[in-house]
């Protein structure tokens, strides 16, 4: 069976490993077809992801369809394909009695903690496959990321009387702005990097972008009146930039912080308590947020048709990944293809 293991920092292998065992009771037997490449993923080649061990398969944005089911699977059965929510759970620690198993306190990352789906066949827990009939392959892999930003709005509960700024559009970020649209919201968005603002304005329609290097406080007082945003996101994953954010929320606002970082992030305590504002953690997503991203891509809602920028052949994926790391080729988002 055809496999990509990563050995160490900046070393893939492809090799053959053996085919796996017949699926057992609530358990699905996969043929993967569709990988997306995220940044955990470049992060780890680069030998800068934490809770990270080597040697890997890597692999959790997965586009798969079902080969076999064990006994007791009820929600998809062989041929279907679906989407992978690549979380393993415990189910009963205070997160997961409490619908927030996306902060299991023993949570697992298909393709981090444990091995993913980078190889042709693999077994998963049939509770984390999401069946469309009406999906491509290439929709299914990207609904995984898709999670993070549809999570973070959820987290900060937008609706459309929202002026959202969200900093930071790569793929996470650009995941958040298409959920605060869909939701209704007026969009701000704010980078340092001329082609993803670009990109923005052009591909996701978004009206107002603003570039980090030039003044960015008095353009947003400028675009919202002096009023400022009501719900900032950042997908930085910059400390500065993340410490920043209490300046750029308007009085009594919502912040989100969808990146994990290794150190501590500085906060400006007078205005913090000044305009009296919340600050959220949003970590992965849940079950349910699947479920509602397969119905708004369903829908139209929510379209991948701007998302990705290059494909590759499983084949030829150790040869292209390291180019997928400079920032001259931009990638937006890279899905392989095993078929």
């Amino acid at each position: 069976m055809k496999t990509i293991v990563l050995d160490e920092p900046g070393h893939f292998r492809f090799t053959d490993t053996p085919a796996p065992d017949a699926p057992g009771a609530s358990e699905v037997l996969v043929q993967v077809r569709r990988i997306g490449i995220c940044g955990t993923d470049m992060h780890a080649f680069r030998g800068r992801q934490p809770y990270f061990t080597y040697p890997r398969i890597l692999g959790h944005e997965l586009g798969v369809t079902v080969v076999a089911a064990g006994d007791g699977v009820t929600n998809v059965r062989p041929g279907d394909n679906c989407a992978v929510r690549p979380h393993r759970v415990c189910g009963t620690c205070i997160a997961c009695r409490s619908d927030r198993s996306n902060c299991c306190t023993v949570f697992r990352l298909f393709g981090v903690h444990e091995d993913g789906g980078m190889r042709e066949q693999f077994i998963l827990p049939a509770d984390t496959l999401y069946p469309s009939k009406n999906l491509t392959l290439e929709q299914m892999a990207l609904v995984e990321t898709l999670s993070i930003g549809c999570h973070a709005i959820n987290r900060g509960s937008v609706t459309a009387a929202d002026t959202v700024l969200i900093v930071g559009v790569g793929p996470i970020g650009l995941g958040t702005a298409q959920f605060a649209l869909a939701a209704g919201a007026r969009v701000i968005v704010m980078d340092v990097n001329d082609y993803r603002l670009a990109f923005c304005r052009e591909r996701l329609g978004i009206e107002h972008t603003v570039d980090a290097r030039q003044d960015p406080l008095k353009h947003l007082q400028n675009l919202t009146d002096g009023d400022l945003p009501t719900c900032v996101f950042d997908a930085t994953g910059h400390p500065p930039s993340m410490g920043e954010t209490i300046n750029y929320a308007g009085s009594t606002a919502r912040i989100v912080f969808l990146s994990l970082v290794l150190g501590d992030v500085a906060i400006n305590d007078p205005e913090f308590h000044r305009k009296e504002l919340t600050i959220f953690a949003s970590r992965n997503s849940k079950p349910s947020e699947y479920v509602q991203i397969i119905a708004m891509l369903e829908s139209g809602a929510i379209d991948t048709a701007p998302w990705i920028s290059h494909r590759c052949a499983f084949d030829d994926m150790i040869d292209q990944f390291e180019s997928w790391l400079d920032p001259a080729t931009r990638v937006t988002k890279t899905v392989v293809s095993l078929d």
